[in-house]
C-alpha cells in the first residue's frame, strides 16, 4: 500500500459534536473524495483527534472507531503527547489540513502549527483565532461580521451543520399515534446519575396525568441501555431519593424501538439504541432534557423542550459546561457554588440552554433549582395540552438556526484546501 502523503485531521471533543458535526461531515467527505480507510490505495489519510473536554465521557474514541470512517483515532488523554511527540503515533504526511469541529478552538491552532498543516475552523458563533486560520467556515452572516475586517476574506458562510439534521430526518418510520415525549438524561455519569431517576419518575407522574402519552429514550452513543438501567439501582445513591424503578426490560416488535423499560408503575419507556436518533426525535412533541449539547441538537431538529437542572444534587454540577463544571468539581464549596449560580441567574438572567444562549432570551423553559419530578410533569402536561404553545416554540427554534446545506458546502471548501495531488481521488 502506498504511503499517505496528505492528511485530513478532524479535531473534536464530546459526544454531541461527534454525532452532529463530525460524523455527517466525515460521511460526506467519503462520498466526495477517495480516502483511507475506505479506499486503501488513496494517498489521503483521514484522522480524528479528540481533545480534553470536561463534558466528554471517555468513550468517544470507541464510538468513532466503530464508524470505520477514520484510519486513525487519537484519544483525548493522548492529545498533549501527540502535540509534543507526533511521531509516537505513527508517521504523519508532510501536507494536510486540521479542521476544528468542537472543543476549544485553540487546540486546533496548536495542532495545525505543530504539524505544519493548513487550518480550517467551523465557527458556529464566533471565530476566536482568525489570524491563524487559512479558512473560516461560518454558520451565519452574523459570525462573519464579527471577524475583523482584515481577516474577513478568509471567511465564507456555509450555513448550519445542525440544520442538515432536519433534512436527514425527513425519511422516517412514523411513530405510533399519540403524543410522544423524549427523555434525555445525558450521556456521562454525572448527568445520568441524576437524570435517569429524576426523568423516569417524571415520566411516571406524567403517565398518571396523561395515560395515552408515550415515552422514549434516545440512548447516546457513549452509553447503553444497561448502563441507563444501572442508575436506578442501589449503587447510585441518588436513586434512593426517587420512587421510580424498572420492573421489566423486554424486547418489542418495533424495528426502531426494539426494547423498552416498564416501570413498577406500568409506564412503558421505549429505547432507541442505534444513534443518531434524529428521525425519531424529530417526531416527538416534547423533550425533557438536561443541559448540554443535546439542547442544541433538539433545537436543530425543532423539537420543543423543557430543560431541567435539579440543583439539590450538586453532583450534577460536575457535568455542566465551562467554568460552572470546573467549579462544581472542587470539594468543600459545592453548596456555595450552587447558591452563587442561582443568585447569578436571578440577577443577570444567565441562560444554560443553547437556544436561549444564542437568542439572548428565553426560548425554551429552564427549570433550575430544587425542583421535583411532579413539577416537571405538570409543566409538560400544560405544554402538551397546547398545540399553539408547542408550535410557537418550534417556530422560535427554527428561526435561530442557519441555512441548511452546510455539510456539502463545507466539504467543498475543505477539498479546495487540499494540495493538487489529491485531484485524481476526487469523485
Amino acid at each position: 500500500m502506498k504511503k499517505a502523503s496528505v492528511a485530513v485531521v478532524f479535531l473534536s471533543n464530546g459526544p454531541g459534536e461527534l454525532s452532529t458535526w463530525v460524523k455527517p461531515l466525515a460521511e460526506n467527505m467519503h462520498k466526495k473524495i477517495k480516502m483511507r480507510p475506505k479506499y486503501k490505495q488513496s494517498i489521503i489519510s483521514f484522522r480524528l483527534t479528540l481533545v480534553p473536554c470536561p463534558n466528554a465521557t471517555g468513550n468517544e474514541n470507541f464510538v468513532a472507531n466503530n464508524w470505520n470512517l477514520f484510519d486513525k483515532v487519537t484519544k483525548a488523554k493522548d492529545f498533549w503527547k501527540l502535540l509534543f511527540k507526533p511521531k509516537s503515533f505513527g508517521s504523519w504526511p508532510n501536507k494536510g489540513v486540521v479542521v476544528f469541529l468542537g472543543g476549544d478552538q485553540f487546540w486546533s491552532v496548536l495542532l495545525s502549527a505543530r504539524l505544519g498543516y493548513k487550518h480550517m475552523t467551523y465557527a458556529e458563533w464566533i471565530s476566536r483565532w482568525p489570524q491563524w486560520n487559512d479558512k473560516i467556515v461560518a454558520m451565519s452572516n452574523k459570525v462573519k461580521e464579527r471577524v475583523p475586517k482584515r481577516y474577513r476574506n478568509r471567511c465564507i458562510v456555509v450555513g448550519d451543520l445542525m440544520a442538515d439534521l432536519s433534512d436527514s430526518a425527513t425519511n422516517q418510520e412514523p411513530l405510533a399515534k399519540g403524543q410522544w415525549v423524549a427523555l434525555m438524561p445525558g450521556s456521562k455519569s454525572a448527568k445520568l446519575s441524576v437524570g435517569v431517576p429524576f426523568l423516569l419518575e417524571a415520566a411516571d407522574q406524567l403517565a398518571s396525568m396523561l395515560p395515552d402519552c408515550n415515552f422514549l429514550i434516545p440512548v447516546a452513543p457513549t452509553t447503553s441501555a444497561d448502563e441507563i438501567k444501572s442508575y436506578l439501582q442501589a449503587s447510585n445513591p441518588i436513586a434512593k431519593r426517587y420512587s421510580s424503578k424498572i420492573h421489566k426490560f423486554i424486547a418489542t416488535k418495533n424495528k426502531d424501538l426494539r426494547r423498552k423499560f416498564i416501570t413498577k408503575e406500568g409506564t412503558e419507556i421505549y429505547l432507541h439504541e442505534k444513534p443518531p436518533a434524529h428521525n425519531i426525535l424529530s417526531q416527538c412533541d416534547l423533550a425533557l432534557t438536561t443541559v448540554g449539547a443535546n439542547t442544541a441538537e433538539l433545537g436543530a431538529l425543532n423539537v420543543p423542550m423543557i430543560v431541567i437542572v435539579p440543583t439539590q444534587h450538586m453532583d450534577v454540577m460536575q457535568a455542566w459546561d465551562g467554568l460552572l463544571g470546573l467549579l462544581g468539581r472542587l470539594p468543600f464549596i459545592k453548596i456555595l457554588i450552587g447558591w452563587l449560580i442561582s443568585l447569578w441567574r436571578l440577577r443577570k438572567g444567565g441562560f444554560l440552554a443553547w437556544p436561549n444562549i444564542s437568542a439572548g432570551r428565553m426560548i425554551v423553559p429552564e427549570k433550575v433549582g430544587k425542583i421535583q419530578p411532579r413539577e416537571i410533569a405538570e409543566e409538560a402536561m400544560q405544554w402538551l395540552a397546547s398545540k399553539e404553545r408547542l408550535m410557537g416554540q418550534k417556530e422560535d427554534l427554527r428561526s435561530l438556526r442557519g441555512q441548511a446545506g452546510a455539510v456539502d458546502a463545507m466539504t467543498s471548501e475543505l477539498i479546495n484546501l487540499l494540495p493538487k495531488e489529491v485531484e485524481k481521488f476526487i469523485n
